[in-house]
């Protein structure tokens, strides 16, 4: 029998925890859609990873700092895993603990350097006074307007209120800008013109192809050859 693996050092314990933690949202549910009549909404990670995106290409848009900015976007929804993703409905009722406080307890166990660049991360985005940061909830916005709009496309009615709100809440000139643009390209745009440019398959049965089906086959003479002379 195989000896069990000492344990790490305590600060590579916190920051595996910490790890372990963040896959939670891979699970958890952003919960607005829900009321909106999305049976299986996207995941707060998968949110999360656009709103990295978009904020990235915000920043170089407006001057900013990318990196800066993607790295808030990816850490501004981490404490949901300990208080949920609270819908606008709900928030008039529920009050949660201040995201730097979850932080804060969050990154605890980590390396002190770790540790201190989360929080500051968080409590930047929180604050809103850099660039970076209103960028970055200017990409958290966008992306919940693109969102909306694919689900629009799925045959959702009634995402229009979450497409307007995002859209007035843009700061930016550039995320306004983007947001004009994703209101009017069709979701389906980017991969149909690749769609159309395949070749058209040609289905075969036996030796005919679908294009020889498309007029009969000429019938056989059966006419006997006394009547054949006779006419």
């Amino acid at each position: 029998m195989r000896e069990a693996a000492p344990m790490p050092e305590p600060e590579l314990e916190g920051l595996t925890n910490f790890l372990y933690e963040m896959g939670l949202l891979k699970r958890y549910k952003r919960t607005g859609w829900m009321i909106a009549g999305i049976d299986n909404p996207e995941s707060i990670a998968e949110h999360s990873f656009r709103t990295a995106i978009i904020g990235y290409l915000l920043a170089v848009m407006e001057g900013a700092d990318p990196a800066k900015t993607a790295a808030l976007c990816l850490f501004h929804d981490t404490q949901e895993t300990r208080i949920g993703d609270v819908p606008s409905v709900g928030k008039a009722y529920v009050i949660t603990a201040p995201n730097p406080e979850v932080t804060a307890d969050q990154v605890a166990g980590f390396p002190a350097e770790a540790s201190q660049a989360v929080r500051e991360l968080v409590e930047e985005y929180e604050a809103r006074q850099s660039l970076e940061a209103r960028l970055a909830k200017d990409a958290d916005k966008l992306e919940c307007l693109i969102q909306a709009r694919e689900y629009q496309a799925q045959g959702h009615e009634d995402v229009p209120p979450w497409i307007e709100t995002s859209a007035a809440a843009l700061q930016s000139p550039s995320a306004r800008q983007l947001a004009e643009a994703c209101q009017q390209v069709p979701p389906r745009q980017w991969w149909k013109a690749f769609a159309e440019s395949y070749p058209k398959p040609v289905r075969t049965v036996g030796r005919r192809s679908t294009e020889d089906r498309s007029s009969p086959a000429p019938r056989p003479d059966t006419s006997k050859p006394e009547e054949a002379h006779r006419a």
